[in-house]
């Protein structure tokens, strides 16, 4: 739907080895833009962004069930206040320094909103998830201050509780989008976050020369942002909507906001 739209995506695969090294993959991306750039996170995505977003180029976030962190607060934090009600998210013990996700709970804890084919295929790619470096970075200077956001609460996620989103929406005064969808909203609901991005994007003008942008992120497992850029096949100065930074895990089987 982005590009079908207008919007050129290119990836970049974030390290994960760390919140640090992820920053700065994410503000390589951001540099090469020219003007104004809206970050959109996903998942641990969130925290990338909300680190990488204070970057003068970045005119607005959008966080989709993401950490949305506080200065000193880390991924691991947010995960450790899921309610004891329920299950948690099914992360296995740390091996040789990354965390996976137990395979067989992956489909009901991360999609649960996908039919069991693909939401099964979605669990065996898994490269480790994170490092537990990564997953334990704080963040230091929070965009969300100095940046208008949006989020997109996921409200049967499994793997982020659903009661923390809304706190850390609310805590960072983002204008708040419910949906009744799995951490997997971006391939389950694709109308819905592509929407949403381009209704961000669309608010960020600048009269400059089209020129591609970029997505960049990690597979639906663990994301940071996607960044894109409206594309047309003529070049002009005219106001274009601003560049979009993702981040996604991208994987097998898992399409992203794509018009058939």
């Amino acid at each position: 739907m982005l590009t079908h739209d207008g919007y050129p995506v290119a990836v970049v695969q974030n390290p994960t080895l760390s919140l640090q090294g992820d920053t700065a993959a994410a503000r390589m991306i951001i540099d090469a833009r020219d003007g104004p750039v809206v970050l959109v996170g996903h998942s641990y995505g969130g925290a990338v962004i909300t680190e990488a977003g204070a970057d003068p180029n970045v005119a607005a976030l959008v966080y989709i069930a993401a950490f949305a962190s506080a200065a000193g607060e880390a991924g691991d934090t947010l995960l450790a206040g899921f309610p004891t009600s329920v299950p948690g998210p099914p992360i296995l013990p740390p091996k040789d320094g990354f965390l996976f996700l137990d395979r067989d709970k992956f489909p009901a804890s991360f999609a649960a909103d996908l039919a069991a084919g693909p939401a099964a295929f979605m669990a065996d790619p898994q490269t480790p998830l994170w490092g537990v470096d990564a997953l334990g970075g704080e963040v230091t200077e929070p965009a969300w201050r100095t940046r208008p956001s949006r989020y997109l609460l996921a409200i049967d996620d499994k793997m982020i509780p659903p009661s923390a989103q809304r706190t850390k929406s609310g805590r960072a005064g983002s204008t708040t989008i419910k949906a009744a969808n799995s951490h997997s909203i971006h391939v389950s609901q694709p109308a819905t976050v592509a929407g949403l991005v381009e209704q961000v994007a669309s608010t960020v003008t600048t009269p400059q020369e089209r020129r591609p942008g970029s997505f960049w992120g990690r597979s639906p497992h663990g994301s940071a942002v996607t960044a894109v850029r409206p594309r047309d096949s003529f070049r002009g100065l005219v106001p274009a909507p601003a560049p979009v930074c993702f981040s996604l895990r991208l994987m097998p089987g898992a399409r992203l906001a794509r018009r058939a």
